[in-house]
């Protein structure tokens, strides 16, 4: 794609003219961000993602426009469920380059996912951690540590989590994010940072940030768990951030206590782009009350869009796009345009439609009686 450069701290719209969006103070805010599947290129579930790389970018466009941070190559990516590795590295580049180009935050997972499904060793995880961390570092966006299925399947117990992450901080060239996600979201991490009971899992993840200050710069976490959260936020050595990954809770922990808050990193702000930033600049201004008036009601969405088995969000996410005219159809990467019923399809669409996050209402709803006249046989 053509690339437009622009002042700094400017986002321009795709192919458009610049866009200047309001900086969001009091919070630090990502999307996650989906990707869009060429529905023309001849695939197999199992086989490389085909990209449509012009709208993909366009889409991370649209959210830099509205002040979030871009989170990407990550689960809403469906990484490990359909993007390869080959492709999440091509879309680090371009986002990076995008990103550099218009002055949008940027940051990327790297994880172990260029490695065999089979049991691997130590060494080999290590080195594909190295690898993908020297990408995205080279190509200049902020690195978002990822949980290895890999590591999962192979350590031994929390020393074997203190030694690997301990060795990939001491070598970062930035302060990294961590990211701890939950077996709802993926169930090959259960049992990560060397337990299955939550709380000796939380201590282990907190002494290895502890034991390497300056190396962190915050922690993700998508548990479901509000509470959890609040209590490892709490927990966290200063200047560490704690971004929030709870679409379920994600109001109440983004406002916070008397002892603090979370920022961001989300699946859900998404589709929500335009409304969750808005929020934040309420809060900004210091209207919490306003942010809650207009955060609370998109609650009820982001909990059916991530309903078990939450690993499956991706498609309602992908949905919402498609209906708000972010593309042109509803072809998944792997095909996972199959992975939620047309009931459920349907009433994310309800939902959506009754917050107003349609630019076009009218065009939802003719693409909305299109699916369901394919996939049902009835307008």
């Amino acid at each position: 794609m053509t690339e437009h450069r622009t002042e700094p701290g400017a986002v321009r719209a795709h192919g458009d003219h610049p866009i200047h969006a309001v900086p969001l103070i009091s919070r630090t805010v990502f999307a996650a961000a989906h990707v869009v599947a060429d529905p023309f290129a001849d695939t197999t579930p199992d086989g490389p993602a085909a990209i449509d790389w012009d709208t993909t970018l366009a889409f991370r466009h649209h959210l830099w426009s509205h002040g979030l941070g871009v989170a990407e190559a990550m689960d809403t990516a469906q990484r490990g469920m359909g993007l390869d590795w080959a492709s999440a590295a091509e879309l680090i580049r371009r986002s990076a380059a995008e990103a550099a180009a218009v002055g949008g935050r940027l940051a990327c997972g790297a994880g172990t996912d260029q490695l065999d499904a089979s049991p691997a060793g130590l060494a080999d995880i290590r080195a594909a951690y190295e690898e993908q961390l020297s990408l995205v570092e080279g190509a200049g966006a902020q690195a978002i540590v990822m949980a290895s299925r890999h590591l999962a399947a192979t350590a031994e117990g929390p020393d074997t989590y203190a030694e690997m992450y301990g060795h990939l901080l001491r070598q970062a060239a930035a302060p990294v994010i961590l990211h701890w996600l939950g077996p709802m979201f993926d169930p090959a991490l259960a049992g990560y940072w060397g337990s299955s009971d939550l709380d000796t899992a939380t201590d282990t993840f907190l002494r290895i940030i502890a034991e390497h200050p300056g190396k962190v710069d915050g922690v993700k976490v998508s548990l479901l768990d509000a509470d959890r959260e609040v209590r490892l936020r709490r927990r966290l050595p200063d200047g560490v951030r704690c971004y929030t990954g709870d679409d379920f809770h994600y109001p109440e922990l983004i406002v916070g206590d008397e002892h603090g808050h979370s920022d961001a990193l989300l699946g859900i702000f998404d589709p929500l782009a335009p409304l969750a930033a808005d929020s934040v600049r309420l809060l900004d201004s210091g209207d919490t009350s306003g942010f809650r008036t207009l955060l609370d009601p998109t609650v009820a969405l982001s909990r059916h869009l991530f309903r078990a088995p939450t690993r499956y969000y991706k498609t309602g996410v992908v949905l919402l796009a498609w209906l708000a005219g972010h593309q042109p159809h509803f072809t998944m990467v792997a095909g996972l345009q199959s992975a939620r019923s047309l009931p459920h399809l349907k009433r994310a669409y309800e939902l959506a439609d009754g917050l107003g996050l349609f630019p076009d209402p009218d065009l939802a709803a003719a693409r909305m009686r299109q699916l369901s006249s394919v996939l049902g046989g009835v307008a």
